[in-house]
């Protein structure tokens, strides 16, 4: 069967690539072995600058001895406040080698935030990356009785700065230095003395219902997981692959900087959230793993650009996409792709569908990889049919990642996949919900026995609070999370998601949020694109002088009811949505609303909009 791209290219990967029980053993093997080829870069100044394995051996050796000389313990906790850079990635890895708890905070977190996380873990050492982070930590400080020292990684703005507490990076790396002239050892027997069994990090989850939890994960799960990464989708020293989501998110620290640690694939980091597009082009990675949000991005910057085309290009699309569209019916019914079909596909790359490809930055990518949320099918066909597949993974922080993967040779949009063969899954026969068991499954939450014990029931399967399915041939589908499936007051069952990642798809809708449980009828609150919305008003001389006149505009009303007349008309009467909400203010991940991934935390919006929603069933 000819699917149009090189399934060995995709092939797991069952041999151990680098031994080691513990994340600094795995490491520091690598550094060895690997020494001068390149594994980290990142852009600066508009230069790239490229790190070897023995460079970035170097700094974690003169962190690590840095954290020694102040007085940072064993078992003792660091957390990172930062943004995904490289220190951030030298900072965790000089950490877990100085045989220490290494935790992320996001940067987005407010102060008190940072005094709970840190209070919570039982922080010594604080990194921050810059003046901001700084502010935070000190504004906080009085409150954190262990913490010993803060570090901080960019010091512009800090100049005239002096406080006993208050450290750079560069002067606990010269500290570092220092120590190692003295006690050459010392860091070999830290690394040494890291047991699997022992804690590894934390990673504290998004806290949409109360406070954040922290998922403690050992590093025998760790290493267990990353080996079992290989066998769902092999990497390899030759790709290259990009870090920008938060590194204290579990799919970044997993899939990113841990497997590329693993597998020795290259991380490339991204300069700012805000470049992401015109990194991918730079860096046209192999092997790209994202959340649903940015793939729903770029499929939207590709519709604007169409639509600024000549009708000559919009006709040639058409026909190019087509092309693709009946190539990915056939890999999806997994039959084999017509030898004169496979011709047209070959000319609909050539003329249109490369140049689509490297529009968005994938003309390199072996595959893509979703996660994190779900995405529409129909975006999944799209990237099929520009010739590169999509695999869905699913698993949560307590999974420590994916749970489930889709095989290469087995696409089905809207499912993810069979269990990983390195865990078991299965579904509840009472409620539904998806149970997962295994070494990957995380040891529990810190502080939280009852919690804990209300997660993982006694013959250890982990209850996930996701309610799904499962076909004859063990493929999972995600319905609903169990607290999010709205029963109408006539009774049906609806799942929101389903209809959120119809509207989703639409260029012009970046998030939404279905409402209706013990309602009479549907409606949703919906966050638009601001950058193709203002572009369609500008196209369109709709006048507005800020964010707020933009989505109350009648123009840009319509627009949306448009889309969700389309919607409609793919459901049932019943599961249709009657009336919308458009939000009125610009998001951004500082906000409350907005989870660290850029997902409305459902709970708060209809907490905190509820004025809105009560005004959509007057």
């Amino acid at each position: 069967m000819s699917y149009l791209w090189d399934l060995s290219a995709i092939r797991p990967q069952t041999d151990v690539v680098m031994p080691g029980d513990t994340i600094p053993a795995i490491f520091w093997n690598a550094v060895d072995r690997r020494g001068p080829g390149i594994w980290l870069r990142q852009k600066e100044f508009g230069i790239w600058r490229s790190w070897s394995w023995t460079q970035v051996g170097q700094a974690v050796r003169e962190i690590g001895h840095g954290l020694i000389a102040i007085g940072f313990g064993e078992r003792e906790t660091a957390s990172i406040l930062s943004n995904t850079n490289v220190e951030w990635v030298l900072c965790d890895l000089a950490v877990l080698s100085a045989n220490g708890v290494a935790n992320g905070i996001y940067p987005t977190d407010a102060a008190e935030q940072v005094q709970f996380l840190s209070e919570d873990s039982g922080t010594t050492v604080l990194f921050v990356e810059d003046d901001e982070q700084l502010d935070k930590a000190l504004e906080v400080r009085e409150h954190l009785p262990q913490l010993k020292k803060i570090v901080v990684f960019d010091m512009d703005g800090l100049r005239d700065f002096h406080d006993p507490m208050v450290i750079s990076l560069d002067a606990l790396r010269a500290l570092g230095r220092q120590h190692l002239a003295l006690h050459p050892k010392a860091l070999e027997q830290r690394v040494a003395a890291v047991k699997p069994d022992d804690l590894a990090i934390l990673v504290y989850t998004s806290g949409t219902t109360g406070k954040p939890k922290g998922a403690m994960h050992a590093h025998k799960g760790l290493v267990y997981t990353v080996r079992g990464y290989n066998t769902l989708i092999a990497r390899d020293e030759a790709d290259e692959c990009m870090c920008f989501l938060p590194l204290c998110h579990i799919a970044e620290r997993m899939g990113g900087e841990y497997f590329s640690l693993y597998t020795g694939a290259r991380l490339n980091f991204v300069e700012n959230p805000e470049t992401v597009p015109e990194n991918v082009r730079e860096i046209a990675p192999t092997v790209f793993t994202a959340v649903p949000r940015v793939w729903e991005k770029f499929y939207s910057g590709v519709m604007i650009t169409l639509k600024e085309a000549s009708r000559l290009q919009q006709a040639a699309y058409a026909w190019a996409i087509g092309v693709g569209q009946r190539v990915a019916d056939h890999v999806l019914k997994g039959e084999a792709v017509p030898g004169g079909l496979q011709w047209q596909f070959r000319a609909a790359r050539l003329l249109v569908l490369d140049n689509v490809r490297k529009l968005i930055g994938i003309h390199r990518a072996r595959f893509l990889v979703t996660g994190a949320a779900p995405i529409s099918p129909e975006l999944v066909r799209w990237y099929l049919a520009l010739g590169v597949p999509m695999l869905e993974v699913w698993g949560m922080t307590e999974t420590c990642g994916a749970s489930t993967g889709i095989p290469a040779e087995r696409i089905k949009p809207g499912s993810i996949g069979p269990a990983a063969q390195y865990n078991e899954v299965k579904l509840d026969p009472q409620t539904g919900e998806i149970l997962v068991r295994g070494p990957n499954v995380f040891m529990g939450y810190l502080n939280l026995p009852e919690k804990t014990a209300e997660t993982i029931d006694k013959d250890g399967w982990l209850h996930t609070g996701d309610v799904g399915v499962v076909d004859e041939e063990g493929f999972f589908r995600i319905t609903d999370r169990m607290k999010d499936i709205i029963i109408t007051a006539g009774g049906k069952n609806i799942t929101p998601s389903e209809l959120e990642n119809e509207l989703k798809f639409s260029p012009y809708i970046t998030d939404a949020v279905v409402i209706g449980d013990k309602r009479a009828y549907l409606t949703v609150i919906i966050m638009i694109d601001q950058e193709n919305v203002e572009k369609f008003a500008q196209d369109h001389d709709v006048p507005f002088s800020n964010y707020a006149s933009l989505t109350r505009a009648p123009e840009v009303q319509q627009l949306i009811q448009d889309v969700i007349d389309a919607t409609n008309k793919k459901f049932a009467r019943v599961e249709q949505i009657k009336k919308f909400w458009l939000l009125e203010t610009q998001l951004t991940a500082e906000d409350e609303e907005l989870t660290p991934t850029m997902k409305l935390k459902r709970k708060l919006v209809q907490q905190k909009y509820a004025e809105q929603i009560e005004a959509m069933y007057r």
